[in-house]
């Protein structure tokens, strides 16, 4: 009888709990299962088109670097024709990482973040298109591990950046921005 009543005397304890934890990423939930799908469809095309340019020798040339860094781009740009914006990032999966970005940026964690961003070089790109280069002339601004740990884990190919307010989702070796969420860091 007693452990009954301690456990009706713990439920409201541990639903305030409950009701403090904050919102992570459910990898079950049927708008990320969709974005993992769209992330895999584009690192199908990102591998085609690796296969399909020579390998890059091991070389300390900036020039052969950056051909084939951009044969690579165009490679994958041919296979993404007519690739726009919300493509990867559809409306619903845009606004559940908006959703995601909010939770941590009002969590435990979120003074850390901000102070991160304040210290970095500010990234502010004038016009963010898909499949254009990412600037070489702006900062690759590391994001934050406590943001990410929010959002989904992502496969080698490709990494989340943060410019301005944008997310951005990057092909690390093509150098593309392959979409990104306007307005998605508060």
């Amino acid at each position: 009888m007693r452990r009954a009543a301690r456990l009706v005397l713990s439920l409201p304890y541990l639903a305030l709990a409950a009701a403090q934890q904050p919102d992570v990423v459910n990898p079950d939930s049927a708008v990320l299962k969709e974005f993992n799908r769209r992330v895999s469809d584009y690192v199908k095309v990102h591998k085609d088109a690796q296969s399909a340019v020579h390998r890059l020798k091991p070389t300390g040339s900036q020039q052969a670097i950056k051909e084939h860094e951009h044969q690579f781009a165009e490679r994958i740009r041919a296979a993404r024709q007519g690739a726009a914006q919300g493509n990867i990032f559809a409306p619903e999966i845009a606004q559940e990482f908006r959703r995601l970005v909010s939770v941590t940026m009002r969590g435990p964690q979120a003074a850390r973040i901000r102070r991160s961003f304040e210290s970095a070089a500010p990234v502010h790109l004038r016009t963010l298109r898909v499949d254009s280069a990412y600037p070489s002339t702006v900062p690759l601004q590391s994001t934050p591990p406590s943001l990410l740990l929010n959002l989904p884990p992502l496969p080698p190919q490709v990494e989340y950046r943060v410019a301005g307010h944008s997310l951005v989702l990057r092909d690390t070796e093509a150098n593309l921005v392959v979409d990104f969420i306007p307005n998605a860091i508060p």
